[in-house]
């Protein structure tokens, strides 16, 4: 607010200095505002201003001083945060899917949200894409040609696409699909990776797009995107996913498969909070920078520079780094 209040009263562009007018409507209030003080602000409206600017604009440096952020984003992944790997943790989750899927042959539609569930999961985990670059993540199958890079900038988003050359499903996004494209982490560069088929998720991206997303789709139009939501309920007109929606497919995933349930025994981590998608990328950081301690290689997995991730993204804590320190240390020892 106190920004705000200076922001109308700054020279040349604040929105009350220009309006002198407004003096003639103020009114006495008492404890507050006296009849004294209206005429002056009345006989030079642009002193009342300049006074008023440099009030505000010294209390807010002395809230700014003592102020306290008091909601911590990072409440509801503390327990993975705090794990010795971070990312063997969270990967738990995608475990619990894995366990808990139904039967595709009797129950189609749940195996179908289940695989989806999961590859949602991986492939953020790693990746570590925000929400915007893995929801509007288009789709290629293995017998399609990728789409050029040209037209990807052209749509502003990415791509999953089978590269035969390298025998691999590879995700391509153009540099100006992502929030912080002119950041020196892409140099007008596109983002390519190459996804690795560890624990079947190759199986599972072409079980996904031959057998569950039909089923997912119904008699939808097809959005072209990987993901995409159940059309199946009458009242989805349409299967792409949007912000809200995404978020809360990701944390229906959490609240289903992650949070542990003391009752039923169901839930892959105890203590965990049910959170959006943005956190993997928490996770992400954190786990670099507890096996590395460099900000630099914890960019590299978010797409971010070193300065926002120590700004930001990762819970690093002195006893990890001397962790780290020591354990480089330790190997000399080892080895001698």
């Amino acid at each position: 607010m106190l920004c705000m209040g200076v922001s109308l009263l700054r020279r040349e562009t604040g929105w009350l200095r220009q309006s002198p007018a407004l003096s003639g409507h103020l009114k006495p209030i008492p404890g507050l505002l006296t009849e004294h003080e209206i005429e002056r602000a009345q006989c030079d409206w642009q002193a009342a201003c300049d006074e008023g600017y440099g009030y505000a604009s010294a209390w807010r440096k002395d809230i700014k001083r003592v102020a306290r952020v008091h909601r911590d984003t990072f409440e509801p992944i503390m327990p993975v945060l705090e794990a010795e790997s971070p990312v063997g943790v969270y990967s738990l989750i995608a475990d619990e899917v894995d366990r808990r899927t139904p039967d595709p042959r009797r129950y189609p539609l749940a195996a179908a949200e289940a695989v989806r569930s999961l590859l949602m999961l991986r492939i953020g985990l790693h990746t570590g894409l925000r929400q915007r670059n893995l929801r509007e993540l288009g789709v290629r199958r293995r017998d399609e040609t990728p789409t050029p890079l040209r037209k990807l900038e052209a749509v502003g988003r990415g791509e999953l696409h089978w590269d035969a050359g390298r025998q691999g499903w590879m995700i391509t996004i153009p540099a100006a699909a992502f929030k912080n494209a002119t950041s020196s982490y892409f140099s007008d560069q596109p983002y390519r990776l190459l996804l690795p088929n560890v624990r079947e998720l190759y199986g599972r991206i072409d079980a996904y797009l031959a057998v569950h997303r039909p089923v997912l789709l119904f008699n939808a139009d097809d959005p072209g995107t990987f993901f995409v939501k159940t059309a199946r309920y009458p009242h989805l007109r349409h299967a792409s996913y949007c912000q809200t929606s995404f978020y809360e497919a990701w944390r229906h995933t959490i609240e289903r498969y992650g949070v542990f349930n003391p009752y039923t025994g169901r839930g892959a981590i105890k203590g965990l909070l049910p959170h959006g998608p943005h956190n993997v990328r928490d996770v992400l950081a954190t786990h670099i920078l507890k096996r590395t301690g460099s900000y630099e290689q914890a960019g590299y997995a978010i797409q971010d520079t070193a300065e926002t991730v120590a700004r930001y993204y990762a819970r690093f804590l002195p006893n990890d780094k001397a962790a780290v320190a020591a354990r480089i240390l330790d190997e000399v020892w080892a080895a001698a």
